[in-house]
């Protein structure tokens, strides 16, 4: 496992310039309240890197002027009483043997080491505005590298952010394998969850639910606050307080993923609390799913990332004017945008060891093209409020349909279509 590690840090290294540092801080303990802490979970950035997962550790990768990447990592001492308490510390020691850091200090060494190892760098490479006091920290650590050597160049200051995530955004096999039972995980568990509804439940007690069907089946933890929205509370994208009673004719929509080992999926189905779509609610299920079949196959290496939101746009806009929601032409409306009345989201985004996965969209001034290896969600969807000016029977009608896409060489692969989404396949698997 830990070649893995190696490598990733010597390919980031290789994207450097001669002479030049990046810093990676880990995460932080973080606590709930008074002594309570939070389940920790590792920075994403330098879990990738490093594979440590230990509170308050971080990591530089130093290039010279051959390029030649060297890794050092600043980690908890190795203290037996704490280690009673709290588990196993690598200490400095563990970090090189178990983690192929080239050197390895205790983290109370780093105000005094790290300025020696960025004396003579010309620029130092960390993520800008993401952690306050490390922003604070580099500034200090530049200006004591500095004051040992008065005639030395500048160190400038540059972000990381890129440099990282658009490593992170090509996902190798050890990372698609991990995503693949990640997905596999949640598409079970949404599949039993459309078995075990019933009217007169909770949206509580059907997160509950979900959350026990991924830790059962290995992902203990959830990717992102699952979103268990009954009836209209599905018109409020990011609703997260899942506590209404499931009524009778009611559509539920549950956006759930787990993380295993790091890695995140994201599902979203809507079906009937009861068993079965009403026509108004089948006829706008009709148009999302379509929409997302047709931006899942736009999710190639001959498209860039935003052919498939207008893609789904168009789809959505023709749908709503067949139904009588809009009036006018398509061309017209989706100038316009008129559908954003109802469809008001992106179409997906990155994903990977973080649920929104770093990366950028853009390149060279450009939509990114697509490239095998990216994980991409799509989810359109069609949100009608009550207060919407639409006929009744098209109020509190609240859908969204999303899958997890892998680009290959010669297309994508659907890494969470074990869950069904065809409307008959789901009120079948319900009934």
């Amino acid at each position: 496992m830990k070649s893995i590690f190696t490598e990733r840090r010597q390919r980031l290294g290789a994207n450097l310039p001669p002479n030049a540092a990046i810093v990676i801080a880990g995460a932080s303990t973080q606590y709930r309240n008074a002594d309570s802490s939070y389940a920790f979970r590792q920075d994403s950035n330098f879990w990738y890197l490093t594979g440590f997962n230990e509170a308050e550790a971080t990591l530089v990768v130093l290039t010279d002027n051959s390029k030649t990447a060297k890794s050092i990592a600043f980690v908890p001492e190795k203290d037996k009483l704490k280690e009673i308490w709290d588990g196993y510390r690598a200490g400095p020691e563990g970090a090189v043997k178990d983690h192929g850091f080239d050197e390895a200090y205790n983290n109370s060494e780093i105000n005094d080491q790290l300025p020696e190892l960025l004396k003579g760098c010309d620029r130092v490479f960390y993520p800008v505005g993401k952690n306050a006091g490390l922003d604070q920290n580099i500034i200090e650590w530049i200006k004591t590298a500095k004051s040992k050597d008065r005639h030395s160049s500048a160190i400038d200051i540059a972000d990381a952010t890129s440099k990282v995530g658009n490593q992170r955004l090509i996902k190798d096999p050890h990372e698609i394998d991990l995503m693949k039972k990640a997905c596999r995980i949640s598409a079970e568990s949404h599949v039993e969850a459309m078995k075990f509804v019933k009217p007169g439940m909770t949206e509580q007690e059907m997160e509950a639910f979900y959350l026990y069907e991924f830790a059962k089946r290995g992902g203990r933890f959830s990717a992102y606050t699952p979103i268990v929205a009954g009836g209209e509370n599905a018109c409020v994208l990011h609703y997260v307080e899942n506590s209404k009673p499931l009524l009778d004719g009611d559509l539920l929509l549950v956006d759930a993923g787990c993380e295993y080992n790091f890695y995140a999926s994201d599902i979203t189905r809507t079906f009937p609390v009861s068993g079965k779509f009403t026509d108004a609610q089948l006829a706008i299920y009709e148009v999302v799913l379509e929409a997302e079949s047709k931006a899942i196959a736009a999710v190639s290496v001959n498209n860039n990332v935003m052919d498939a939101q207008i893609i789904s746009e168009k789809v959505v806009t023709q749908g709503l004017i067949d139904l009588g929601i809009l009036k006018g032409s398509l061309d017209d409306l989706h100038a316009k945008g008129a559908f954003k009345e109802f469809y008001m989201h992106k179409i997906g985004h990155w994903l990977g060891i973080d649920v929104h996965d770093a990366g950028d969209y853009m390149e060279d001034d450009q939509f990114m093209q697509f490239k095998p290896g990216m994980v991409t969600t799509i989810e359109p969807g069609i949100y009608i409020p009550s207060s919407a000016n639409v006929d009744d029977k098209w109020k509190g009608i609240g859908i969204r349909i999303e899958d997890d896409i892998l680009v290959t060489p010669d297309g994508n692969e659907n890494l969470t279509e074990f869950v069904p989404s065809n409307p008959k396949e789901i009120e079948a698997l319900m009934a």
